[in-house]
Order: C-alpha cells, then sequence, then structure tokens
C-alpha cells in the first residue's frame, strides 16, 4: 500500500489544521492505521491510531481530546482533525499502515507516507 499526506501548513496557536492520507493498493480497509510526528531532535510518536474498522482509535496524551483520527474505507482515506493546536505540536506528520491490530510502536508499521510539515507558530 502507498500512502500520500496532505493538509499540512503554517497556523497560529488555537487555529485548526486536518491532514488526509490517500491509500492506494489492495486492501487498505484491511489495515490499522496510525498518525505519527517528529519534531526536530525528538523521537517519533505516536499521535493516534485506528483499527481497520475505524472503530477503535487511540491517541497520544498531549492530543487527547484535540486531535480525533477518522478513517473513510470506501475512499481510502485518513484523517487528523487538528484542533486547538500549540506550539508543542509543531512537527512533521506520518500516515502508517499495519497488517493486525492497531499499534503505539512505530516499528510495527510497515507502510509510511512521506509526511507533511505542520508548525504552529504566531
Amino acid at each position: 500500500v502507498q500512502l500520500v499526506e496532505s493538509g499540512g501548513g503554517l497556523v497560529q496557536p488555537g487555529g485548526s489544521l486536518r491532514l488526509s492520507c490517500a491509500a492506494s493498493g489492495r486492501a487498505f480497509s484491511s489495515y490499522s492505521v496510525g498518525w505519527f510526528r517528529q519534531a526536530p531532535g525528538k523521537e517519533r510518536e505516536a499521535v493516534a491510531t485506528a483499527s481497520s474498522s475505524g472503530g477503535l482509535v487511540a491517541y497520544g496524551d498531549s492530543v487527547k481530546d484535540r486531535f480525533t483520527i477518522s478513517r473513510d474505507n470506501a475512499k481510502n482515506i485518513v484523517y487528523l482533525q487538528m484542533n486547538n493546536l500549540k506550539p508543542d505540536d509543531t512537527a512533521v506528520y506520518y500516515c502508517a499502515a499495519k497488517d493486525g491490530g492497531p499499534d503505539r510502536r512505530p516499528h510495527t508499521y510497515d507502510h509510511w507516507g512521506q509526511g507533511t510539515q505542520v508548525t504552529v507558530s504566531s
């Protein structure tokens, strides 16, 4: 499966962005997906994960109640709605997919997009 992220950009603190991850390839609906981010000098961390159906989701502590992951399997797209953005949310955001259940550990994912930059600054 191939993944392409879009929707990043520059936003002021308190603003919102919606990231999209378009997938191509067979049986995307059978994959669990995750959004990860990596800031300069920091390790890649899980932001949000979702099961193949989208019915089981989980969030990193720093984004709970602000970010929402969702997927449209008919369109092969995964979304990350980000609200009340903070400067600490600045990072490159990656979409990833894996067989089996969702997981917070990046090394368990086999398929990655190229990433999209999100910058939160006034």
